[in-house]
């Protein structure tokens, strides 16, 4: 999520303490992130969906979707076992290092951390353009949990500080915080508010210290308890009360707080991570990866006084036409789409309507999008025009999905999935479809390579059929993600904290 949602815009905001740790270069933590079709994701979702949304959607038994779904979910069932028998396996949060994109809850990537003593288990939205990691708490307004359970071995918890052995209060005297102002002494709890612009979204409470539950996935099955900073959301508004992590939001950014930073500072990974965004909407996140030789790079723009995941695109082409740009953007996993800002929204937009070959629809108010077209029964995917970025450096960022296909009363449209914004550009979950994006905060470089997230090193072993959502989803992001609109008065909404 961007900075700006921080103070005034979508996300948290970061700051960064660069400390690299040369006795740690070889662990890499990572989190568990479940198939779509899994039975915990399937579980959760059909959960979901009993209140608000329809379970047509879902492969039928004996159909090729369905049968797709188990290939994809084989591989990576079997990606996990040799991934855990390897010499140099990373060290994972206590479910693994598998993340997992729930329509549902934002079409944001989740994933399973366990805190406390003895541990409780939380599923939390992972966030590049936020800092704080947080989790509800000592509740006075929060996601309901009654009822609320996803799967039969999980439901949404909340913490309590004083069922676990190993949780500390931070007081006010303490360097992380910030908000000494309100507090009543050096030694009271610390207080902390984040705010988000996206529908009045926020979270308070006070800061806590805790052990965040690791494992080696390697031979020797090492058990970690790395000690974080996190928040105990007692007040939550927004879409944290409803569609967006309503069980905790795990922030990735720069600051001292961030967990990177913290499992880096305290000598447990290189100070750098990575996320891996699959088009089926599993991926993985390891921490201590610094990426591979073959990467492409481009190096951050740090605003010292703000840091954040902000790169620079220097030219855009779409189709054949070739667009000058000097912009700062920021990679941003809390974001489903991507945001860019006049003029080169519209230059982008107006290059791929010269180009599209189908007719374009109407605005409809029920999507964010305003260049969409009919998709014509004979459609390849070769005459939609393409996308690719290139940044500082001259590095080449390929788009594989520039488009979002959306199903609304029989009819399939296809939207440019990209929306004007008015104060930051965004490069958001849908650009990032298809790679490993590298995070290195020591060399201060982004990295990219064309990835399959089942593999350790191979990309695309097993093809991607285009799955189907529900409706109000078109706030999410994907890769040829069909979306199904329905004659309500829901009002679909993306996610950008």
């Amino acid at each position: 999520m961007p900075s700006f949602l921080k103070s005034p815009l979508l996300l948290l905001a970061s700051c960064l303490a660069l400390l690299s740790c040369s006795c740690c270069n070889g662990r890499i933590f990572s989190f568990e992130m479940h198939h779509r079709y899994s039975e915990t994701y399937k579980n959760w979702s059909t959960h979901r969906r009993t209140v608000r949304f329809p379970l047509e959607n879902w492969p039928q038994e004996g159909s090729f979707e369905y049968y797709a779904a188990l290939a994809r979910r084989d591989q990576f069932l079997r990606g996990r076992r040799l991934f855990g028998n390897a010499d140099d396996a990373p060290l994972a949060f206590a479910d693994g290092n598998s993340t997992f994109r729930i329509s549902s809850l934002g079409f944001l990537h989740y994933t399973t951390v366990e805190l406390g003593t003895p541990g409780v288990k939380f599923m939390v939205a992972l966030d590049t353009g936020s800092d704080l990691f947080w989790v509800p708490c000592e509740c006075s307004r929060c996601a309901p949990t009654e009822g609320s359970a996803y799967a039969s071995d999980f439901e949404f918890n909340i913490y309590n500080p004083s069922e676990s052995s190993t949780s500390k209060r931070v007081t006010c005297n303490n360097d992380f915080c910030t908000h000494r102002s309100r507090c009543l002494g050096a030694f009271s709890n610390c207080p902390y508010t984040v705010s988000y612009v996206s529908a009045k979204t926020s979270t308070s409470g006070i800061l806590v210290q805790d052990v965040l539950h690791l494992t080696s996935k390697g031979s020797s099955a090492d058990v970690v308890e790395a000690t974080v900073t996190f928040g105990c959301g007692q007040v939550q508004s927004g879409s944290f009360l409803d569609i967006a992590a309503p069980n905790g939001l795990l922030g990735l950014g720069m600051e001292r707080i961030s967990v990177p930073s913290t499992l880096s500072r305290e000598g447990l990974t290189a100070d750098s991570f990575s996320m891996c965004f699959g088009s089926d909407g599993v991926g993985r996140i390891n921490f201590g990866d610094k990426g591979s030789p073959d990467q492409e790079e481009t190096p951050f723009n740090l605003n010292p006084s703000h840091p954040t995941y902000n790169i620079t695109v220097t030219r855009v082409r779409v189709g054949t036409t070739l667009i000058d740009a000097d912009i700062t953007a920021l990679f941003d996993s809390g974001t489903s789409f991507t945001y860019l800002v006049n003029p080169i929204y519209t230059r982008i937009s107006e290059s791929f309507h010269s180009q599209a070959r189908d007719s374009r629809r109407q605005p409809d108010s029920r999507i964010p999008f305003e260049y969409c077209y009919n998709m014509s029964p004979d459609a390849n995917a070769s005459l939609i025009p393409s996308m690719t970025l290139t940044v500082k450096g001259g590095n080449h960022f390929a788009v594989y999905d520039p488009i979002i296909v959306i199903s609304t009363q029989g009819q399939l449209v296809y939207c440019l999935a990209i929306v004007k914004s008015v104060e930051l550009n965004i490069i958001g979950q849908n650009f990032m479809t298809g790679y490993r994006i590298v995070f290195d905060r020591e060399r201060l470089m982004l990295g990219w390579k064309k990835f399959n997230c089942y593999d350790v090193e191979e990309y695309s072993k097993v093809p991607v059929e285009p799955l189907m959502v529900p409706p109000s989803d078109v706030g999410g992001a994907g890769s040829h993600n069909n979306l199904t609109t329905e004659e309500d008065d829901e009002e679909t909404s993306l996610m950008m904290w």
